[in-house]
């Protein structure tokens, strides 16, 4: 299961999510970029309390940095434990600008 909670203020978009980023809510994760990502500016991305990410999560994430680097800004916050290391295991410390 996963929670997104989406705030935004203007052109600047953060989602918080919380549970498994996995094959079965991919998804809704990527349903929920697209209808923001054409107006983002800046996109803030909260994994604080992300349990689990896997490929097909990976994948989202790397779709969203490849459109914000053409027209913003994106930063991935609070990648810890098991998300770090999977981040560091699949080079996405080097394309992800984490903080």
């Amino acid at each position: 299961m996963l929670k997104i909670t989406k705030t935004a203020e203007g052109k600047e978009f953060c989602f918080a999510l919380e549970g498994s980023l996995n094959t079965n809510t991919a998804d809704e994760f990527e349903k929920e970029l697209r209808e923001v990502l054409p107006n983002a500016e800046a996109l803030y991305i909260d994994l604080k309390d992300l349990t689990y990410i896997s490929s097909a999560g990976l994948r989202v994430l790397l779709s969203a940095q490849k459109q914000m680097n053409r027209q913003g800004v994106m930063k991935v916050k609070n990648a810890g434990g098991f998300i770090l290391e999977t981040f560091e295991i699949t080079g996405f410390t080097e394309i992800l600008d984490l903080e």
